[in-house]
């Protein structure tokens, strides 16, 4: 198992563990509408420490995860981007997830895309995972833009375990890739 404190850098980003610095603009980000509007409902401060929380026991746990994400040299704090273990069943679980989440001023600049693949790399040449999935509301054009972006394949809708099925929210979408799909459309 790697050690707990593994990092990641790219040409513009550094994937970093969790400070409680974090907390304040990881708190703002989960209170904003439209970064929460594919979510049942925005985050209070006292849930964001509870995910901070949960991250932080992922990382300890699996020797991944959830990466607080720095812009160097604009941000020490945009959002974060990782990978995860989901705590629910369904048809495709247990599995491994890519998972996004980042501040509105960093949308539109490929930040998700340039830092999940090397999530994506580190999952598939560190961690020797066989598969790694990511799922969304359908609507979430952004986020599926970025799977498909990342080579990943639509697989099935499903209902969320988590949500209400009578909520709006509960249909979502699956996407895959495999490492044989990943290493084969490396350049």
């Amino acid at each position: 198992m790697p050690p707990p404190g593994v990092e990641i850098v790219t040409p513009r980003l550094w994937l970093r563990r969790w400070r409680t610095e974090d907390l304040e603009p990881f708190a703002a980000l989960n209170t904003d509408p439209e970064v929460m509007e594919h979510f049942p409902s925005t985050l209070s401060r006292e849930e964001t420490a509870a995910a901070v929380g949960w991250i932080e026991k992922h990382f300890e746990r699996h020797g991944f995860g959830l990466w607080a994400v720095d812009v160097p040299g604009h941000t020490r704090f945009s959002g974060f981007i990782g990978l995860a273990v989901p705590t629910f069943e369904t048809s495709f679980t247990p599995c491994i997830e890519i998972g996004w989440r980042l501040a509105r001023p960093w949308w539109g600049q490929g930040f998700a895309t340039e830092g999940a693949r090397a999530a994506l790399a580190y999952g598939f040449e560190r961690l020797d995972l066989p598969e790694i999935v990511s799922f969304t509301v359908p609507g979430n054009v952004r986020s599926r833009r970025v799977m498909e972006k990342l080579g990943m394949r639509y697989s099935e809708d499903f209902a969320h375990p988590r949500i209400d099925p009578l909520h709006p929210l509960s249909r979502h979408v699956l996407y895959r890739l495999s490492r044989a799909e990943w290493a084969s459309g490396r350049p």
